[in-house]
C-alpha cells in the first residue's frame, strides 16, 4: 500500500482493499522486491471486463480523465472523491 500512498498522497484502507478484492476487481501479486517485501496487486480479467476494456493498455492515462473532466488530482488527494464498489448480482455473503 506503500505505493498507493506515494500515488495518492495518503494510505489506502484495508477496507478499500478487501472491497476491491471481494468484487474480483484486483487479486494479490507478487511480494515486492522493496525492504519489508510488502504485497502487491494486480488487476483482473474480471476488471477488464467490468470497466469494458480488452486490455490495461485501453486505460486512459489521469492527464486524459482530467482533461475529460472526469477525475480532478485535487479532489482525489482530498478525499473528495470516493470508489463505489457496485454489487450488481445482489450476492449476500
Amino acid at each position: 500500500m506503500g505505493n498507493c500512498r506515494r500515488f495518492f498522497g495518503k494510505e489506502i484502507s484495508r477496507d478499500l482493499i478487501g472491497h476491491l478484492r471481494g468484487a474480483g476487481l484486483i487479486a494479490s501479486g507478487p511480494r515486492s522486491p522493496m525492504p519489508g517485501a510488502p504485497y502487491t496487486y494486480v488487476t483482473t480479467k474480471e476488471f477488464l471486463l467490468e470497466f469494458g476494456f480488452d486490455t490495461l493498455r485501453n486505460l486512459p492515462d489521469f492527464e486524459a480523465l482530467e482533461d475529460a473532466g472526469l477525475l480532478s488530482k485535487e479532489k482525489l488527494l482530498a478525499g473528495e472523491i470516493m470508489p463505489v464498489c457496485n454489487d450488481a448480482e445482489g450476492d449476500s455473503a
